[in-house]
């Protein structure tokens, strides 16, 4: 994570040197009104004129501070936006080297909160937090050597309060963070329970089980709530302490100068007295300011320890494990959702350029095999190598390696060549157009009046050419082992033996594995289940 802001800064220096001026200069700029307020307290206590001069020159001071003010807020939200891009960034890139098995690993809703929850709280954190903290040390170290200049008995007790102040901030800081914490995971017990309950709907209903969904899902708002009404709790009590902090300085101060015994330590004019009122105001205002954000920064705290948690996953390392014989080596493999076994000691070869076939009754664990094959799982015994390597290699180079053509063709939005590419741009038209030639449906698409760029609709193909498309989609890449899941099961025998054709076609040079429940359908070796 520190190696994203690292990163972030290098490439905004820009906006990162200005953001910092501004906040040099907007915690100088604080200082001046009260030294020009002294003058003019000073001139009405003599019963002097004040002059045209020095009341627009304390109008300009003030009206400087607050533009300053302004551009420095303006600074530190555009630098937090950078971050926040930043961040964003780096979460997607580190989506793309997580292994498969972390895409069904824990809570369904675990990883969408980092995305959507946590990574909103980026900007809170830096803005707010970070950049805003040491904004208000800038300006409240200013301060304090201003009073020390100006009163030595108000700065001395400021060093006595100063402490006390921290003490309380550090206090509230802990308990509001423990609080966010536990807002936090309530939030991710809600994204999880909500697409779960969702996905076992209709058994729910079944065994009416509505009632206990609805009070689980209860006491998690529940827990959520409890926890933001602690966090709220606090911030209201916060500002009020400080609040009252702060009078009581300003009293002390005020008896301190006027009594004979402390006169000279404080030694203070009207003037000065009032520029000393308007300085501690100034101090506490940063450090009000402090507690009324502690709840955003404490919240922004939590989301990124997730983040950090997220970002820290190990990264996907392809095994290098080299095999010898057989291109596909299933050895010794065991593999079972939960408690329920699915494949026992499964032992199989298949030759490189092999075309193979699984039959066997429903339930015995071929599809479990595709889903091995394709890395999607890891299995629980035994060693998968695909010409000695490990299945589950980068998503980048997935494609390449194998695919799977699945029963049913599913479309996404845009052309009949978007079908096909599924939008990756190193495939060129050339390439979709030759595996077109190769499954009978070139003639189809250029019958078409737009070609390739006709937008997608089933009703320009029958079920058979939506099955060709979806080999088409398969072998558009040129994997080097191709998986088939029943994908004649539901044609007739006519568009069949065109689907079996157009197979046959795309399957010169390549390693081809099927799924079947028809034996007289299959082509090659028969593996049986």
């Amino acid at each position: 994570m520190i190696e994203v802001v690292k990163n972030v800064i290098s490439k905004n220096k820009g906006i990162f040197g200005v953001m910092i001026a501004l906040i040099v200069f907007a915690s100088l700029s604080v200082l001046l009104p009260p030294l020009i307020l002294e003058k003019a307290v000073n001139a009405l206590g003599n019963r002097e004129v004040i002059s045209l001069a020095l009341a627009f020159g304390y109008f300009l001071c003030t009206l400087l501070s607050d533009i300053l003010q302004s551009l420095q807020n303006a600074s530190i939200t555009k630098f937090g936006q950078k971050l926040t891009h930043g961040m964003r960034s780096a979460l997607c890139q580190k989506l793309d080297r997580l292994k498969a098995d972390d895409f069904v690993s824990g809570e369904s809703g675990e990883m969408a909160s980092v995305f959507v929850n946590d990574a909103d709280t980026i900007d809170t954190l830096y803005s707010d937090g970070v950049v805003g903290m040491a904004s208000n040390i800038f300006q409240l170290v200013g301060i304090l050597v201003m009073i020390f200049i100006r009163s030595l008995g108000l700065g001395l007790i400021m060093l006595v309060v100063m402490p006390l102040i921290l003490l309380i901030t550090r206090r509230f800081q802990k308990a509001s963070l423990e609080a966010q914490k536990e807002n936090r995971k309530a939030i991710g017990k809600v994204n999880h329970h909500i697409p779960e309950t969702m996905r076992v709907l209709k058994m729910v209903h079944n065994f009416e089980k509505e009632p206990f969904m609805e009070k689980t899902y209860d006491q998690y708002i529940e827990e959520s709530y409890q926890a933001q009404k602690r966090s709220y709790f606090l911030d209201s009590v916060y500002s009020p302490i400080i609040l009252i902090i702060q009078a009581l300085v300003i009293a002390v101060m005020i008896i301190g100068a006027t009594s004979s015994t402390f006169k000279g330590l404080f030694d203070l004019t009207v003037g000065s007295a009032a520029a000393m009122i308007a300085y501690v105001n100034s101090i506490f205002s940063p450090l009000e300011s402090i507690g009324m954000e502690i709840q955003d920064i404490q919240e922004a705290m939590a989301g990124m320890s997730r983040i950090n948690a997220f970002l820290k996953r190990p990264d996907y390392v392809p095994h290098l494990e080299q095999g010898k014989g057989a291109y596909v080596t299933f050895d010794h493999v065991s593999f079972g959702y939960d408690d329920t076994p699915v494949l026992e000691d499964v032992s199989f070869t298949v030759n490189q350029g092999e075309m193979v076939t699984m039959t066997g009754r429903t339930g015995r664990g071929k599809s479990t095999i595709f889903k091995l094959l394709l890395g999607l799982y890891q299995p629980n015994q035994g060693k998968i190598l695909i010409d000695g390597h490990s299945p589950d290699v980068h998503p980048d180079d997935q494609r390449r390696l194998i695919t799977c053509c699945e029963q049913n063709f599913e479309p996404i939005l845009g052309t009949i060549k978007d079908q096909i590419t599924l939008k990756d741009p190193s495939i060129s038209d050339e390439d979709v157009m030759e595996v077109l030639e190769k499954t009978g449906l070139k003639d189809l698409v250029l019958s078409l009046d737009q070609g390739l760029e006709t937008p997608f609709t089933k009703t320009n193909f029958s079920e058979g050419q939506l099955q060709l498309l979806n080999i088409a989609r398969a072998v558009v890449s040129r994997p080097q082992i191709l998986l088939l899941d029943e994908i004649t099961a539901n044609l007739d025998s006519n568009t069949e033996d065109q689907v079996l054709k157009a197979i046959a076609n795309v399957s010169k040079g390549r390693t081809v594995i099927s799924i079947s429940h028809r034996p007289d359908a299959t082509r090659g070796r028969i593996l049986h289940f």
